[in-house]
């Protein structure tokens, strides 16, 4: 058993980190001791460069070199205490591709398609209250608070805390289901097999797989529900400070990237073309 390691995970553990970087973190650093075939205090910053560049070679994208990236910085600096090892790395770039939007006909036809209300009444949640798939799946029954319309995300990204809106038709959806489910507590979403909420990536088959029936051609997942949640709150005429402190977004700027692909936004905005001058109504 590599001490270092360990050492990481309790250093990890006194952090504000998401529970999915908590776990990512320690495997990097196993990954790493791998590589080289020994525990990581013995390796040399000429061993992390190699190694860099190995990561370099078989990154698949930008976040997954970042993740492991990010993980050997902390190692190094925060468990080691050698912040001089790795001060050459450096953060790829990363694409801001457009954000996945559905329609509201194909959310809707999206929801009427799944077969298990386990997972129909999830994607009403992401979509519904904006929340991520790790947010929903920690919910617990004590979390919805119909009173006062909010549910609330005791651990967000960065485990901050935040209520998000409750919408009257979520909060009737959700005691229909609750009635006809009746999941094993203390969560809101668990499987009566297991006791515990489902995973990640059965969530998003589950979705895909709706998106099949449906017809929806687009890639969907869990994440393209919060997408479309943001997106049609802006074509609404909902202010993006407003979709920003629901999202739970630190920065302005992150809210801001669904205003690309906000029709209603767009609509808003003359062309420059149609502001041109015309002699009796047609091009010159």
């Amino acid at each position: 058993m590599d001490k270092s390691i360990e050492q990481m995970r309790q250093d990890l553990a006194s952090t504000r980190y998401s529970n999915t970087t908590r776990e990512a973190y320690p495997k990097t650093a196993e990954e790493l001791a791998a590589h080289f075939g020994r525990s990581v205090d013995k390796l040399t910053r000429n061993d992390l460069r190699s190694y860099v560049e190995h990561l370099q070679g078989r990154a698949t994208s930008a976040s997954w070199l970042k993740m492991r990236l990010a993980a050997i910085v902390f190692l190094f600096r925060k468990t080691l205490g050698r912040p001089n090892d790795v001060s050459f790395v450096s953060w790829p770039r990363q694409r801001s591709p457009l954000p996945t939007v559905l329609s509201r006909d194909e959310v809707q036809a999206l929801l009427s398609a799944f077969e298990r209300p386990l997972y129909r009444a999830i994607a009403m949640v992401l979509y519904g209250a904006g929340l991520r798939v790790s947010e929903a799946l920690a919910l617990e029954v004590s979390d919805v608070d119909g009173a006062r319309g909010v549910l609330r995300v005791r651990h967000g990204k960065g485990d901050r805390a935040r209520q998000a809106k409750l919408p009257s038709t979520l909060y009737a959806s959700l005691r229909a289901y609750w009635a006809e489910v009746r999941p094993p507590r203390p969560y809101l979403f668990a499987s009566p097999l297991t006791g515990r909420p489902p995973l990640r990536a059965s969530v998003n088959r589950a979705i895909q797989l709706a998106a099949v029936q449906a017809g929806i051609t687009k890639p969907v997942s869990a994440h393209v529900l919060r997408h479309s949640f943001a997106t049609h709150l802006l074509d609404a005429g909902v202010d993006v400070r407003v979709v920003q402190v629901m999202l739970g977004h630190r920065s302005i700027q992150t809210t801001a990237r669904y205003a690309r692909v906000s029709t209603a936004v767009m609509r808003k905005a003359p062309s420059p073309l149609d502001l041109l001058p015309r002699r009796g109504g047609n091009w010159p």
